[in-house]
């Protein structure tokens, strides 16, 4: 599964960077596959693992404030893997043969 999320903590000022920080340093440290951009943070993996790092991310924002903020996107498709790059490869193929 791929699951594209993004955690912040609430009412603690204009700028979140250190407690984001500190979530993707749990989502590196996992050993799964990740990518992280302006918005989201998307991993790979099994149900389980994705899970725990989700939540263990939401407990290492929650360490900057009493509130957090979690938007989760998921696509469940037992069976396939290096999909957080096979995607990505799929659509610029795509691009490629209509230019």
């Amino acid at each position: 599964m791929l699951i594209a999320f993004s955690v912040a903590p609430s009412g603690t000022g204009d700028s979140v960077s250190e407690a984001v920080a500190d979530a993707v340093r749990v989502v590196r440290e996992s050993g799964l596959p990740n990518h992280t951009d302006a918005m989201f943070t998307t991993i790979e993996g099994e149900w389980d693992e994705c899970m725990d790092v989700v939540r263990r991310a939401c407990e290492a924002v929650g360490r900057h404030g009493a509130r957090v903020s979690l938007v989760l996107k998921a696509d469940i498709r037992p069976g396939r893997t290096g999909e957080l790059t096979g995607k990505v490869e799929r659509l610029e193929a795509a691009l490629e043969r209509g230019q």
